[in-house]
């Protein structure tokens, strides 16, 4: 038999996923990957089950339906301060996870270098694997997770083709300053960098934090790819819709790599997903209320039990520090499986996420209703004993 690809060698499967398939066998509660457990907004499911029936039910047009990208376009111009045409700067792909995939492709050549923030999440690396590009990391120092700017500026002297950056970042939980933002701007011209964003969680900031949102920074519009989703702003993860903005010279080429990668995203779904893309903006102050309700009872149940973590300025997550629970020579790997099977609690293992040598970390997220968070904290409560 001829040789498989040798590209896999270099990353395993999701341990994220894994995870989650762990923690579903044994009942445990999942904190590791990163969905809500409760429904997305009603409007929504009511208009889905009008299309269940009404349709459409065939191929989209490529690009994504019409109506959707029109409305998609109007909720950026609401957010962002800039109008997007529907028809030449934007794309409606299978999740961000595909938006990332194709815009990397589009911009990119192999052997091409890319910039990567660590801790980052944990498709990145992969992706950039995938198009035969060289991953050049830059550390986010704890606990603040704050850059050094002289050595980004040494990484982008090594002439990377982009950089990618998630803010508000997972799994750090940071979000970028505008003084940060400006300065990775002013590399990215100086040196002539591309910035793919992933903004996936960017209606999920806490005060006193603001997102900003690159493609709106001076100069960065030409060179800026954003990619986000409708998964965590209307808690439909499931639904796989994300979307890709660039200016058109670049959209052209992710275009074609999403029609050749995966020819449209779901019919039905983005027809019921409209009504969810013109919530008026009662919606995302509440949406943002519920979210920061859910930190609180999730940080202040760690501080009560005693659990050292980083208080995220954005995103769903909380870094915890598990060092005085780690058994001598145990991985935080086998750390969270095990975990998983004697507290009833997943997480996902801190070594997914950063290249520096780190096996004190998990990641935990509190997207849940209130009794599922009280009950994952009266299992942690105790966690040394059980894991003893």
């Amino acid at each position: 038999m001829q040789e498989l690809s040798r590209k896999t060698q270099h990353f395993t499967d999701s341990v994220i996923r894994r995870m989650t398939r762990i923690a579903l066998s044994c009942g445990a509660i999942n904190l590791a990957q990163g969905y809500p457990d409760f429904d997305p907004p009603k409007a929504m499911l009511d208009r889905l089950a009008q299309v269940s029936y009404e349709g459409p039910h065939q191929y989209p047009i490529t690009m994504g339906a019409p109506n959707f990208r029109q409305a998609l376009s109007k909720k950026c111009e609401r957010f962002m301060g800039r109008k997007v045409d529907p028809e030449t700067e934007m794309v409606v792909t299978i999740g961000s996870t595909e938006a990332m995939v194709d815009s990397i492709f589009a911009i990119t050549n192999p052997g091409d270098k890319i910039i990567i923030f660590s801790p980052y999440f944990e498709n990145y690396r992969a992706q950039a694997i995938f198009a035969d590009c060289e991953p050049i990391f830059v550390p986010l120092v704890p606990p603040a997770f704050r850059f050094d700017p002289n050595v980004l500026e040494d990484a982008f002297k090594q002439h990377p083709k982009a950089i990618l950056i998630c803010n508000p970042a997972n799994p750090s939980g940071r979000v970028f300053t505008m003084e940060e933002l400006q300065f990775i701007a002013d590399l990215c011209i100086k040196y002539d960098v591309y910035a793919i964003m992933d903004e996936v969680y960017e209606h999920i900031v806490y005060a006193p934090h603001k997102h900003i949102y690159m493609n709106s920074l001076p100069g960065m519009w030409e060179r800026t790819i954003s990619c986000s989703s409708l998964s965590k702003t209307y808690s439909i993860t499931g639904w796989r819709l994300g979307y890709a903005i660039a200016p058109q010279p670049i959209m052209d080429k992710i275009k074609q790599y999403h029609d050749f990668n995966a020819v449209g995203a779901p019919s039905p779904l983005m027809e019921a997903a409209v009504v969810g893309l013109e919530m008026p903006d009662s919606y995302y102050e509440e949406f943002g209320a519920h979210y920061a309700h859910m930190k609180k009872i999730f940080t202040e149940g760690l501080t009560s039990i005693g659990i050292p973590y980083t208080d995220p300025e954005g995103t769903y997550f909380v870094l915890a520090d598990i060092a005085p629970y780690l058994k001598k020579g145990q991985t935080d790997v086998e750390f969270c499986e095990e975990m998983t099977h004697k507290v009833g609690v997943s997480a996902v293992p801190g070594t997914s996420f950063f290249m520096e040598d780190v096996q004190n970390i998990i990641r935990l997220h509190f997207a849940k209703k209130d009794e599922t968070l009280y009950e994952a904290l009266n299992r942690l409560s105790d966690l040394k004993a059980k894991m003893a």
